[in-house]
């Protein structure tokens, strides 16, 4: 092989037109991974950065003192900002019971239902917060797989041609191995970034799940203490 044919032959491009239609799919299917993937990536930095200022700009109207009907009032068609939709259900919640007699007893059952629906709502938040997490995460772990299987696949094909034309020339063997190697590193240039980006993603969500904890029980002694004083 001369050495113009070869280097052609060592190229990522000339590697990948000169393997066979297994190797050719399994490549296409890790960089489309790769894309999607990035495509996750992005879209979630956004979304956590939207979500990041709405949270901040409410908690900044909550305690701000204003009267939480007209802060209900504001938020209540507000499906995007999670601390929006706990209060909001806590406050239909409350509404809900407010022709119940007022008992201790009832109270503490109110407490109760208010902390329910506030969790049942949040949880529903984190749901969301982690639609297609699971697919960065399964990214990271069978990405590199797939890519040493490839590279499996390439060498045992790079040694049958070794056999048939039972040559050990390096210009023979190096288009070979370095076609089943590509796959490998393919594999990773998909799984690295998945594997980043899911940890300090679900990092993200962890925190902001806290945070809407924090809120959902800041705000359910306020009610409780409203509760009280109206039994008074």
């Amino acid at each position: 092989m001369e050495p113009q044919s070869l280097h052609q032959s060592l190229s990522m491009y000339g590697m990948f037109m000169d393997s066979d239609l297994f190797m050719k799919v399994l490549i296409l299917g890790l960089l489309f991974t790769s894309v999607w993937c990035w495509t996750i990536i992005f879209d979630k930095v956004r979304l956590f950065k939207k979500i990041r200022s709405a949270m901040k700009e409410f908690e900044t109207k909550f305690w701000s003192g204003g009267s939480l009907d007209s802060l209900y009032t504001t938020y209540a068609k507000n499906t995007k900002n999670p601390l929006a939709v706990i209060f909001t259900a806590a406050i239909q919640e409350w509404r809900r019971s407010t022709s119940e007699h007022k008992s201790k007893k009832a109270t503490i059952k109110l407490s109760e239902r208010i902390d329910k629906v506030m969790q049942i709502a949040i949880d529903k938040q984190v749901d969301k917060m982690e639609t297609r997490m699971t697919f960065l995460a399964s990214t990271g772990s069978v990405a590199p797989l797939l890519g040493l299987f490839g590279t499996v696949w390439g060498i045992m094909d790079a040694f049958n041609a070794i056999g048939a034309t039972q040559s050990t020339n390096i210009a023979a063997v190096a288009p070979g191995v370095a076609e089943a190697l590509f796959t490998t590193a393919v594999g990773l240039i998909a799984a690295i970034p998945a594997v980043i980006a899911y940890n300090k993603l679900t990092n993200d969500i962890e925190r902001l799940a806290q945070r809407m904890e924090t809120f959902a029980g800041e705000l359910s002694a306020i009610l409780s203490r409203q509760a009280e004083s109206a039994e008074d």
